[in-house]
C-alpha cells in the first residue's frame, strides 16, 4: 500500500515533467537556451531559478525536465538551480501554505528557495567542468517527417523512460520501505532539541519521496504537536527538493561531482534557514483544526490511480523494449552493413550523439546506435579509421567490428 501510494502521488507530476520535457525538446528553440541558460555566468543561474519557482513541478516531475533542458544546451549550474530551486515551490503550493501556515511561510518558502537554487548553480559554475556539445546543423536528432505531437510522446513516454526508468522503480521502492519502517512517532521524540529536529527530518526527508503540496499539511501538523518552525522549514525545503529516486538520476545524468553539490546545497541551505527561522523569534501560528483536516489532495484518487497505471505500463514496456533490444541483434546480412562496439553510451541522448557525429563521415548512408547493446551499425562504404574518429571526437570509446 505504501508503494502504491507513493506511486500514485508521483505519477501525475513524473506524467507531466515528461511531457514538459517532451515539448521543450520538439518546440522550443535551440537558441532560447542558448541565450538565457548555456551560458556559465550568474544571469543564467538566476533566469533557471526564476523560471522553476512558478513551475507545479515535484522532485522527480522535475527531473526529466532539467535533463530535457540539458540536452538542449542549458549550462550545468543553469540545470542546477533549476533541479533545486522548482520542486520546492509551486503557484499551488505557495497558496497552500499561505492558507495552512499564514503569510510568513508563504513569503519564505520561495524566498528560500531561489536563494537556495541560485547559490547552488553558482557552486556548479564554480567547480563542475561544463564542456559543451557541438553545435549541429540539426535542431534535434528524432525526423522532422514526423507528426510533432507524436515526437512529443515518443521522447517523453517512451525515450526518456528508457533512459532513467531502471533508477526510478529502484528509488520508488526503497522510499516505500522507508516510510514503512519508520513511525510517524520518531519525529516528535526531539521536541525540545530544534538541530536535532532538523538532523532527523534531513535524514529522513531526503531519500523520501514528498511533494510540494503534500509536504504542507505534515509540516503543519508536526509543528502543532511542538515541531520547531525551523525543522519544519527544513522539511518544506528538503522533502520537496530531492528525493532517493532523483538522487539516482541526477548522478546517472550529471555526475558525482554535480550530485555532491547538489545535495549538499539543498541539506546545509535547508538548516541555515531554518535557523535562521528559529532565531527570528517570529510567532508562527497555525491553525490546529485546518493543519489536521487539510490532508486532502488537489487531485481526485481515481485520477492519480489512472496516473499511476498508465505510468508504471509505461516504464514496463520502455523497459522490456531495452531489454528486449539486447538479445535481438541479429549479425546483418547486407555487405554493405557494418556493426561496431562502442562503449559510454548510456540513454537515447549519447545514441543520437554518437548518430549525429557519424553521420558527418563520408560514405555513411545512414547510422543507428544502441546504448543498450553498445552496438553502431552504419550503412555505406565508409572506413572503420573515419567511423573511429568519428565516435571518439564525440567521446566515446570505438572497440572495433562487432
Amino acid at each position: 500500500m505504501s508503494l502504491l501510494s507513493v506511486v500514485c502521488e508521483m505519477a501525475p507530476y513524473l506524467l507531466l515533467g515528461f511531457f514538459i520535457a517532451g515539448v521543450l525538446h520538439v518546440f522550443v528553440p535551440q537558441k532560447f537556451y542558448a541565450n538565457y541558460l548555456s551560458r556559465s555566468n550568474k544571469l543564467s543561474v538566476v533566469w533557471a531559478a526564476l523560471l522553476g519557482i512558478p513551475l507545479p513541478l515535484c522532485s522527480c516531475g522535475v527531473i526529466p525536465t532539467a535533463i530535457g533542458l540539458r540536452n538542449e544546451k542549458a549550462s550545468k549550474g543553469a540545470i542546477a538551480s533549476f533541479l533545486i530551486a522548482t520542486p520546492q515551490t509551486g503557484i499551488d503550493s505557495i497558496l497552500a501554505t499561505f492558507s495552512l501556515m499564514g503569510l510568513g511561510f508563504a513569503i519564505i518558502r520561495p524566498t528560500a528557495a531561489l536563494i537556495t537554487g541560485i547559490c547552488g548553480g553558482l557552486l556548479v559554475n564554480r567547480f563542475v567542468k561544463d564542456p559543451q556539445p557541438p553545435s549541429s546543423n540539426t535542431q534535434h536528432p528524432t525526423p522532422i517527417t514526423h507528426h510533432p505531437l507524436l515526437l512529443v510522446l515518443k521522447y517523453a513516454y517512451y525515450d526518456m523512460l528508457r533512459d532513467i526508468g531502471l533508477r526510478l522503480l529502484i528509488g520508488l521502492l526503497v522510499a516505500a520501505l522507508i516510510q514503512v519502517a519508520v513511525p510517524d512517532e520518531f519525529f516528535l521524540s526531539f521536541g525540545s532539541q530544534p538541530l536535532l529536529q532538523m538532523l532527523v527530518i534531513l535524514l529522513i526527508a531526503v531519500p523520501m519521496y514528498i511533494c510540494s503540496t503534500g509536504s504542507i499539511p505534515v509540516a503543519a501538523a508536526l509543528m502543532m504537536k511542538g515541531l520547531s518552525p525551523g525543522a519544519a522549514l527544513v522539511m518544506l525545503m528538503a522533502g520537496p527538493a530531492v528525493n532517493l529516486a532523483s538522487i539516482l538520476v541526477v548522478h546517472k545524468s550529471m555526475g558525482r561531482r554535480f550530485t555532491f553539490i547538489y545535495l549538499m546545497t539543498i541539506v546545509c541551505s535547508s538548516v541555515l534557514f531554518g535557523l535562521l527561522l528559529n532565531a527570528s523569534g517570529i510567532d508562527f501560528t497555525v491553525a490546529a483544526q485546518d493543519a489536521c483536516c487539510a490532508h486532502t489532495s488537489a487531485l481526485p484518487s481515481p485520477f492519480k490511480m489512472v496516473c499511476a497505471t498508465v505510468l508504471t505500463l509505461l516504464i514496463i514496456f520502455a523497459l522490456m523494449m531495452k531489454l528486449f533490444s539486447r538479445f535481438t541483434h541479429k549479425k546483418p546480412l547486407d555487405p554493405d552493413v557494418t556493426v561496431y562496439c562502442v562503449d559510454d553510451m548510456h540513454c537515447s541522448h549519447c545514441e543520437a550523439a554518437v548518430v549525429r557525429a557519424v553521420e558527418e563521415v563520408p560514405g555513411v548512408e545512414k547510422a543507428k546506435a544502441s546504448a543498450s547493446s553498445n552496438t553502431l551499425t552504419i550503412k555505406g562504404p565508409a572506413t572503420e579509421a573515419s567511423v573511429r574518429a568519428a565516435v571518439e571526437s564525440a567521446g566515446y570509446t570505438f572497440k572495433g567490428k562487432a
